[in-house]
């Protein structure tokens, strides 16, 4: 028998409830020693008409807060959405944020919070299907100065031959970077990721959280050979995993979930790869419509410039030996009519010219 997908979402929930198997996962993925974790509430309402926002996993981990979201399938709010998940566990802090007492005027003291006591958080989005076209394990984002960017897009600055100017510029945005006025370091330890299975599966580093995505898409995938998860029974908290799902698959009332899921699933799959075909094909007809005389305007012209560049030194070559024969024709005392039978040159031109 196989186990339940370790991706779908109800099991996934089920299993990083367990702070043991939460804390070795968040371990292993960041290569850390996680000395206190503590789980916190994953449904907040956060708005005035008490809408509400729902978070897979989260919890705090020493000096930072922590939110993991499994993305099952394909969906394009995927950055927008989770930056928003990202920005409000910062926010959500405000609830416990400790007050502070600070002069308003010469006799009067009042009470704010304590923003020097929000810690960095840590957003890492597990992508089951998707890679937003990275061929990397996962990408991370942190805010940096723009200055960084820049220099890295500055694409005339990169082909100086003058090394030096790259290191001045460099050792420049280092400084930047370790400015701690007003502690802008924070800013750096705010992490936004983003993992992704189908690549992690594929890459095979064999990092730390490999044994973690590769479990999750044999889940997936249905395996059900005995021996297939025999490696991570060796371990304690992953065997606890296989213990949890296999329990669940135990279930009648699971099956029938799961089944239903594995619908959704593929139904969801086929109208997304729909959308994009379609949405492709439109492109591809209205670009066609819209810019087909444009575009043969636009490569005739960058086909013509190509072509003068390259031949331009062999049209300047010609040129100049049609005109010393010119010259050479006139010391002949040769009409100028004739010579531009013979050169090309116009009558003008050939006049022009002067003889020594």
């Amino acid at each position: 028998m196989y186990l339940a997908p370790l991706n779908y979402d109800r099991y996934f929930k089920k299993v990083f409830s367990d702070l043991d198997i939460a804390k070795r996962f968040l371990e292993d993925f960041f290569d850390i020693t996680i000395q206190e974790i503590e789980k916190l509430e994953i449904k907040k309402s956060i708005t005035d008409d008490a809408r509400s926002v729902e978070f897979d996993f989260r919890c705090k981990i020493d000096d930072r807060f922590v939110i993991i979201e499994m993305q099952q399938w394909y969906k394009p709010d995927v950055i927008q959405r989770f930056y928003v998940y990202h920005a409000l566990n910062t926010a959500l802090q405000l609830e416990k944020l400790p007050n502070k007492n600070v002069l308003a005027s010469e006799k009067e003291l009042t009470k704010v919070k304590d923003y020097l006591q929000i810690m960095p958080v840590i957003t890492l989005v597990w992508l089951v299907d998707d890679n937003l076209g990275f061929t990397e394990d996962y990408i991370g984002f942190v805010p940096t100065p723009e200055q960084v960017t820049t220099f890295i897009k500055d694409v005339k600055l990169w082909q100086n031959p003058d090394i030096q100017e790259l290191i001045t510029q460099r050792n420049h945005l280092l400084k930047q970077l370790e400015n701690k006025s007003k502690d802008l370091p924070w800013l750096y330890e705010n992490r936004l990721i983003y993992a992704f299975q189908k690549n992690i599966v594929k890459n095979k580093k064999y990092e730390k959280y490999y044994a973690w995505f590769e479990l999750a898409q044999k889940t997936l995938d249905k395996i059900s050979d005995k021996f297939a998860y025999s490696e991570y029974e060796k371990d304690a908290v992953l065997n606890e995993i296989i213990r949890r799902l296999r329990k669940e698959i135990d279930d009648p009332m699971q099956i029938e979930y799961i089944e239903d899921y594995d619908r959704f699933r593929i139904e969801i799959q086929r109208y997304e790869e729909g959308v994009r075909t379609t949405a492709w094909r439109e492109g591809i007809s209205e670009g066609m419509s819209k810019g087909l005389k444009e575009g043969l305007k636009e490569g005739l012209k960058e086909g013509r410039q190509e072509a003068e560049a390259e031949l331009l030194p062999q049209l300047q070559a010609e040129r100049q030996k049609l005109i010393e024969t010119a010259k050479f024709l006139k010391t002949l005392n040769i009409d100028s009519q004739t010579i531009s039978l013979k050169t090309g040159l116009s009558i003008e031109e050939i006049e022009n010219l002067a003889i020594k």
